[in-house]
């Protein structure tokens, strides 16, 4: 097999040479490893049925991740701002304080799991210490204690999102990354949803119950639960391919090895690590489309800020607070099927940007129907448009993944400094709903519709990058006579 140098461009991300792809040419003799082809395919999709089953508890995680992270807005409706005694900014301090030690620990987090290879210890042991510190917010009496709780939570929840992005782009094809990255995301959708029914059940129950307020509950009955599901996570998890061998056959796991090597070209360790962990960080700082891509995630992180304010716009509406959380429930349930529905298209199309750029674009219509107008059904369908643009958002994940395939250690870093970076939105996003702009929130909406904007444009830049990439692949193959190989997904 070729040496590394000639597999990669300058870039050293991009293979230009392809060894045996099975889906181009499906009798390929590497096939016989596995008893021929039609014995591969059946193996691949018993592999892959046990592998679905296993990261299918990643979304179970990434709902109590979201909701541990976002249940302050529910308890602001029962009394959290008047008992810490919150004034001014602090409410929005406390919602973005979260994000620094987010942003902090998202590339250090990766940088070790891809070193220690055992996500099935690690993100389930970080999920026990944030549900621990969720559980803490109840017991506090001030702003400096709400505040300390927020900061080490976000600390510590920095672990799993882009942990399990890297995981799932340790066993799944480019082709395949997709649907399994938007059934993930629909977690936090899904987070939203029923975050808010369960909000509304507990804040509507449990006022008074053994001398506390609701909003306490809140805090201790979803943290407990959070810690419930880390333990089981710990026997459900898998590590990567190289680690994990007490589930899968030997066979499967050559199996899944060999699937990894046959989408881009090249096996996906020991050909393509050479400078260790600190030279994949070095690869993707210096490589401006991690820059480029950091950049857009951010403003488009800033235009889905409303996801943090949800129920305070759904209050605008002039329900009680139970109902106000009950009417957030229906769009995001929504979103959630156009996300699922978009994202399986954009896998079976290898498309990305117009399934991206079509639903933020719903979202800057639903921008302006709320700017427009304070009718109560038109605000509310404007709510249904602006929850949908999150299929936008779900499928930027696996084209950062699709872009960045090699090495795995650039990859882990690219991941993680990419949904790091876009973290400041968040942190920004928190202070573009002040009260005092509401109940219209106009101002709020037009910085929305500024930064989504600019998200599309700099993903439309993008996408004309990597097809100019793709002609020059092809361009270097027929002079070469080789056959097809490695292309961007654009």
């Amino acid at each position: 097999m070729a040496s590394p140098s000639s597999l990669y461009e300058k870039e050293q991300d991009v293979p230009i040479e392809r060894q045996g792809d099975v889906e181009a040419d499906p009798q390929h003799s590497i096939d016989e490893e596995f008893g021929g082809h039609e014995a591969r395919k059946k193996l691949e999709k018993k592999l892959l049925r046990k592998l679905d089953a296993r990261m299918s508890i990643l979304i179970v995680i990434y709902i109590l991740n979201y909701i541990d992270r976002n249940n302050a807005s529910a308890a602001r409706l029962r009394g959290f701002e008047d008992d810490l005694h919150l004034k001014n900014q602090e409410f929005n301090t406390l919602l973005s304080i979260l994000y620094v030690g987010y942003i902090l620990m998202q590339i250090p987090s990766n940088m070790f799991l891809n070193y220690i290879g055992k996500p099935s210890i690690y993100l389930p042991c970080c999920m026990i210490v944030w549900g621990m510190i969720s559980t803490l917010t109840g017991i506090t009496k001030n702003f400096i204690g709400a505040l300390l709780t927020r900061f080490f939570l976000g600390f510590v929840e920095a672990a799993f999102f882009p942990g399990a992005l890297f995981l799932l782009s340790k066993w799944y094809k480019r082709s395949e990354l997709g649907t399994r990255t938007a059934v993930l995301s629909c977690g936090s959708l899904i987070s939203n949803a029923f975050g808010s029914l369960i909000a509304s059940g507990i804040l509507d129950g449990m006022e008074g119950k053994l001398g506390h307020a609701a909003w306490r509950w809140l805090f201790y009955i979803e943290g407990a639960l959070t810690m419930f599901v880390a333990v089981l996570a710990i026997f459900v998890l898998p590590d990567f391919p190289a680690t994990s061998h007490t589930w899968l056959s030997p066979e499967e796991v050559r199996l899944a090895e060999k699937r990894m090597e046959e989408d881009v070209g090249v096996g996906d360790e020991g050909e393509t690590e050479a400078g260790g962990q600190m030279h994949g960080l070095t690869l993707a700082v210096s490589d401006w489309k991690v820059w480029w891509l950091a950049i857009a995630l951010t403003s488009m992180v800033i235009s889905l800020s409303f996801n943090a304010f949800f129920p305070t716009l759904s209050a605008t509406m002039g329900y009680s607070p139970t109902i106000t959380l009950l009417l957030c429930a229906p769009p995001w349930v929504f979103a959630t099927i156009v996300a699922f529905v978009m994202c399986r298209h954009s896998d079976k199309t290898r498309e990305r940007f117009w399934h991206i750029a079509i639903p933020l674009a719903f979202g800057i219509v639903g921008f302006i129907i709320a700017i427009s107008t304070m009718n109560l059904a038109a605000r509310y369908i404007s709510l249904f448009l602006m929850a949908q643009s999150y299929a936008g958002f779900i499928i930027f994940l696996a084209w950062i993944s699709n872009s960045i395939p090699r090495p795995p250690s650039k990859r882990a870093v690219a991941i993680a400094f990419i949904n790091a970076f876009s973290q400041l939105g968040n942190i920004s996003g928190s202070y573009v709903w002040p009260k005092t702009w509401g109940p219209t929130y106009a101002h709020s909406y037009a910085i929305c519709i500024s930064t989504n904007g600019l998200c599309i444009v700099m993903c439309y830049v993008f996408k004309k990058h990597l097809e100019r990439k793709n002609r020059e692949f092809e361009n270097k193959e027929q002079e070469e006579g080789r056959p097809a190989g490695f292309r961007y997904i654009t």
